[in-house]
């Protein structure tokens, strides 16, 4: 998004998907299949985050033999907790999982069951958990997928690292947006932030940016004679939820409490399987500029800022940055919005500096909104004046990189 829209519409999906036609071109069994289908098949991708397991039906079109498909339908589906709740009792894991698949077995049609793969790739959660235990909980998920009537690829069930997120995600952008920004002087790119970790992505126009870039998160390819580079990155323990867990032990207390709850405030807070008593700090002081404090510490040192949004640029944000947004009243949840990055910390100082109802229903409101904005400005470096996009859907298409990874899979496999 960079060079132009356009151009990363061609670029990253052309290089994941063509280069692998000839070594799976016979990975599918053989079925006889109703002439009037040939041109329809689906995929079905399991998107397991640290808040919670979506499934995602795709139906898809072959419209063109040697053209990437066209998204016809999306059924999709989620299960609370993650997976990584269920750490030290995988057969919970496995019967959501289970029951995730019945999603799946009512969207596809029977006769194309054997056809269609099913695919699962874990983010931040299960990165998070210690290798013993997340080993455990995929082998119980590959037991499942296993028992299962659908098409089970070799690498169906795996941890997905940062650098794919991203790629995945961006593909999924190229896919549902239309190459608005083509013309633009602006560098355009993608944002998201979970419950474990957040990613950030885009097509860098200055060369500084490349540079300065540490190279693990440059990813390179060479199309037409020419080198494309992508700046994506995926920063675990950056989250929402980690870093609700970050700050609250922050204050070096044996006691989980925080000066971005209300004083008065006690209760629970759970990620990741466990839960702790947290509390607002009731002799300090709490506000904007005491929860700002308390949250640059959990950034400082960790986040890059990439030299060119300091520059005016345009990015789309999705999941926690969508979900807040609507729950502070800055977008419609129906419809997204346009937002800055001044709208957020105008709205966490008033959260945090005069509770009300908001802090009622959600105690953490102040502490996730200051956080995003520390992310945004102090962490990545935007500008107050930069626009966020925030969206959850795109043609009533979840925004979430598993379209992307859909895509990519149905050309690897032939599955049309």
């Amino acid at each position: 998004k960079c060079v132009c829209v356009c151009v990363c519409v061609f670029l990253f999906v052309c290089e994941s998907v063509y280069s692998v036609h000839s070594r799976f071109g016979n990975a599918l069994p053989s079925l006889s299949r109703p002439a009037n289908a040939s041109r329809i098949f689906y995929s079905i991708i399991f998107d397991a985050g640290s808040t919670g397991t979506r499934i995602h039906v795709y139906t898809f079109i072959q419209k063109e033999p040697d053209g990437l498909p066209v998204l016809d339908n999306e059924m999709f589906h989620s299960m609370k907790p993650g997976l990584s709740a269920f750490a030290d009792i995988p057969e919970i894991a496995g019967h959501t999982v289970r029951q995730l698949l019945r999603v799946a077995k009512k969207t596809v049609p029977p006769v194309e069951w054997k056809r269609t793969p099913v695919l699962f790739r874990a983010t931040a959660g299960l990165r998070l958990l210690p290798p013993a235990k997340a080993h455990t909980l995929l082998e119980e998920v590959q037991d499942v997928f296993d028992e299962s009537p659908f098409y089970v690829p070799a690498d169906s069930v795996s941890i997905m690292n940062g650098t794919n997120e991203g790629l995945s995600a961006k593909r999924t952008f190229e896919h549902v947006f239309t190459p608005q920004h083509q013309n633009t002087q602006k560098t355009v790119g993608i944002l998201d932030l979970g419950g474990g970790s957040t990613q950030i992505t885009f097509l860098p126009k200055s060369r500084k940016t490349v540079e300065s870039a540490p190279a693990d998160y440059m990813v390179r390819f060479d199309m037409f004679s020419s080198t494309y580079e992508l700046y994506t990155h995926s920063y675990l323990g950056n989250g929402i939820k980690a870093a609700r867990l970050s700050a609250l032990g922050a204050l070096g207390s044996e006691v989980f409490q925080s000066s971005c709850l209300p004083k008065k405030y006690t209760g629970e807070f759970s990620f990741g399987g466990f839960s702790y008593h947290v509390s607002g700090v009731t002799d300090g002081v709490t506000g904007f500029k005491a929860c700002s404090q308390e949250l640059l510490k959990v950034l400082k040192g960790i986040i890059k800022q990439p030299h060119e949004l300091k520059d005016s640029s345009t990015f789309y944000a999705f999941s926690y940055y969508f979900d807040h947004a609507a729950e502070a009243g800055l977008i419609d949840e129906s419809r997204g919005g346009a937002v800055k990055i001044r709208d957020f910390k105008k709205r966490a100082k008033e959260v945090c500096n005069r509770p009300s109802e908001r802090t009622r229903l959600n105690p953490f409101l102040c502490m996730d909104l200051t956080y995003i904005v520390c992310l945004l400005k102090d962490g990545f470096g935007f500008k107050e004046s930069t626009v966020l996009q925030l969206t959850k859907k795109v043609r009533n298409v979840e925004t979430s990189w598993a379209l992307g990874a859909a895509i990519y899979h149905s050309q690897k496999f032939r599955i049309h």
